[in-house]
């Protein structure tokens, strides 16, 4: 019997199965908000990526002022096309959406010992919209798994002497797409809570 890999963890993903069971909040309320990071400046210089997936397109602009490392090692990734083939392996309604590290067979990727420093003390929040690292309980352990904020999570951010989970990009365009992916139906598959019962899978990532 194959060992399940030890996952990035997202505090414990809100302790999400309880006695076997989800519960999910109702999402209706921030449904029509625009998403946004308040009083961050979009820059010129920042590289765009779009994200083809079979439930629509995402642009992400990443925020490499802030967080240089986990940006070009994402940019890295894009450019090795790591991310193609890949699915949305954890979605769960008014939290976020993850992908990054499992096929279409939830089959673990291998990421070839990448490790990126946490620069989660950037200023940067776990806002509605941001595109944050997923890592283990160790800061430094964020490797290619990344999600998406479908709501303000500022319990993720970073406390004095405590860090968070780091914003490295947000969503520009494709919201809609982030909202479908979100709504989709999930089971648990292979030990793992919030997988989609149809694949949800990135066809491409592209640097603009």
């Amino acid at each position: 019997m194959s060992r399940t890999r030890p996952q990035p963890l997202i505090l414990a993903l809100m302790l999400t199965v309880l006695s076997g069971g989800v519960m999910f909040l109702s999402s209706v309320a921030v449904a029509d908000q625009q998403p946004r990071l308040e009083s961050e400046p979009i820059y010129a210089t920042n590289p765009t990526v779009v994200i083809e997936t079979t439930k629509g397109n995402i642009e992400l602009e990443l925020l490499s002022k802030f967080a240089p490392k986990h940006v070009a090692n994402f940019l890295n990734l894009v450019e090795a096309e790591f991310y193609t083939g890949l699915i949305f392996h954890r979605v769960i309604p008014n939290f976020m959406i993850q992908a990054g590290g499992y096929d279409v067979g939830v089959k673990y990727k291998e990421t070839g010992g990448i490790s990126v420093p946490n620069e989660s003390f950037n200023g940067l929040r776990n806002k509605r919209g941001s595109v944050a690292a997923a890592r283990l309980d160790d800061p430094d352990s964020a490797s290619t798994q990344f999600f998406i904020n479908v709501r303000d999570n500022f319990y993720l951010d970073a406390k004095p002497g405590q860090p968070g989970y780091t914003v490295f990009a947000r969503v520009i365009d494709g919201f809609d797409t982030v909202e479908r992916i979100e709504l989709t139906d999930t089971h648990l598959r292979k030990g793992m809570a919030g997988v989609p019962e149809q694949p949800i899978t990135i066809l491409s990532v592209t640097a603009q």
